[in-house]
């Protein structure tokens, strides 16, 4: 499996997810379990199969994050290029034929948040920007067919 690039910012943030998930809910789900362990007959106890149920996908979220946090490559900000559009990078990019200007930080999957500007390294206008320079343009593959984007700048 390929390293993923993830900021150090998100990457310790996936850390404490993590620690907590092992912690506390790990002991929450456990508990939830011992409860409704105590109502008797396991064959038809609602509660009993519910928290089962809350076990499985607490377990496989934990396996998830260890994975992706195994396979996570960290980008420090003093290593973000300002030459070419990677993670981490800060990139003002404008739809061609328009005045229209947007403002995006690339992350992680993990981290993307459209709302605050934050756009996912695998989003189709994250993937399209990835190694692109100032001034080159790129295309990218929507529902209504393809648009057409010029980087402006590249920050940090």
């Amino acid at each position: 499996m390929a390293k993923k690039q993830m900021s150090r910012d998100g990457y310790e943030k996936l850390e404490k997810e993590l620690a907590y998930l092992i912690t506390e809910k790990r002991a929450e789900v456990a508990q939830k379990l011992k409860e409704a362990r105590s109502f008797g007959d396991l064959s038809e106890n609602a509660e009993y199969d519910e928290a089962k149920n809350d076990q499985g996908i607490l377990e496989a979220q934990i396996v998830e994050l260890q994975k992706t946090l195994e396979n996570a490559e960290v980008v420090d900000d003093d290593k973000v290029s300002v030459d070419e559009i990677g993670m981490s990078s800060i990139i003002k990019i404008r739809k061609v034929g328009t005045d229209k200007i947007e403002t995006f930080t690339i992350v992680g999957t993990n981290h993307a948040d459209i709302k605050s500007g934050k756009l996912s390294d695998e989003s189709p206008i994250g993937k399209a920007s990835l190694k692109k320079k100032v001034g080159d343009i790129f295309t990218v593959e929507a529902p209504a067919g393809e648009i057409k984007f010029e980087v402006l700048e590249i920050s940090k």
